[in-house]
């Protein structure tokens, strides 16, 4: 992990407690975020991408490893104690309705963001006004109700709202996966465009990998809350090097997939149980390239030049750039 990082994530685990048992939610999640960085958090429901995040705002107690943000441990530190921070971090969820007081306008929400700081309230609403311009609304939108608002301009007001303190990180957790297709690209474009002018670092979490993609210069891929592959966003993205990863390539939606690439890309799952966190790799009852250690032993960790992360004990770099593992061995995820 680099010393300049903004962020520093290091053997990250969280359990939670359901029925009794112990459930691992994130199992020694180890990244670096840096200044003006996009990383990328990717993976299907209950890959821990979301679990990452809440630890990272505060927002769930660690059972183990530690956050670093600009150089302090603020490992212990609650969400209250991290947002009134200098430099603090903020975050955009997926629901904007349910993240806004339904009772307040949505300027008063937005200017509540630096409440009891030095700003004179002229100055705090010529601030909103600035920033409503930036994200695409009209000023006069802040004296509406969030239930008189569209998902989009619901969205922008979250994205103004968690710009107001200036933060140099922001979470995105799902932030576009409850709008329409057309309002999507509407709200990454503002995104994109506010990060690059304010150099933001961000931790944009999603299931969809072209979206993640789109939003990140470096991708995490997880699953069952454990890091299986990561690396430059178009490296992910493009040639992918773990089964996993190929998968959900593989299944992403596309125009035309020819009956070969649908055949290939079908695998029954293996009946055996899942291996136990820190066993075996979690992939191993869906891999079409599984083998005896895969079940009960840890997978090695493989670092690329390009400072990428491959997490499989069938993984051979010279092979794999050859096409030895290729997407057509990737299997079909479940819808």
């Amino acid at each position: 992990m680099s010393a300049e990082a903004l962020l520093e994530v290091k053997d990250l685990t969280v359990e939670y407690r359901r029925g009794g048992k112990r459930v691992l939610g994130v199992s020694n999640v180890t990244f670096s975020v840096a200044p003006g960085q996009a990383v990328g958090l990717v993976g299907e429901s209950g890959s821990g991408k979301t679990t990452i995040g809440r630890a990272i705002l505060g927002l769930v107690p660690l059972s183990g490893g530690t956050i670093t943000f600009d150089g302090v441990d603020v490992t212990s530190e609650a969400h209250r104690r991290r947002r009134s921070e200098p430099g603090q971090v903020r975050a955009i969820f997926q629901d904007p309705y349910s993240s806004l007081n339904p009772s307040l306008p949505v300027g008063v929400s937005v200017a509540e963001e630096v409440k009891g700081g030095r700003r004179v309230r002229a100055e705090t609403f010529a601030r909103i006004a600035d920033l409503f311009e930036r994200v695409g609304l009209p000023y006069a939108i802040a004296a509406s109700y969030p239930a008189k608002l569209s998902g989009g301009q619901r969205q922008r007001i979250a994205i103004a709202r968690a710009l107001m303190s200036e933060p140099r990180l922001i979470v995105c957790d799902e932030p576009v996966s409850a709008l329409d297709v057309s309002v999507q690209a509407q709200v990454l474009n503002v995104l994109r465009g506010m990060r690059a002018e304010r150099n933001l670092s961000t931790c944009f979490i999603g299931h969809d990998l072209d979206v993640v993609r789109y939003m990140s210069d470096w991708i995490i891929v997880l699953y069952r809350g454990q890091i299986l592959e990561d690396g430059p966003a178009k490296t992910v993205a493009q040639t992918p090097r773990h089964p996993y990863t190929q998968a959900l390539v593989a299944s992403a939606p596309k125009a035309a997939v020819t009956g070969a690439r649908q055949q290939q890309a079908t695998r029954t799952r293996d009946p055996r149980p899942e291996p136990r966190a820190g066993e075996g790799c979690p992939f191993a009852p869906r891999c079409p390239i599984v083998s005896a250690q895969c079940w009960t032993e840890q997978p090695p960790v493989y670092v690329e030049a390009d400072g990428g992360r491959i997490a499989c004990h069938n993984y051979v770099p010279e092979a794999a750039r050859a096409g030895a593992i290729g997407l057509t061995a990737a299997p079909k995820l479940a819808s």
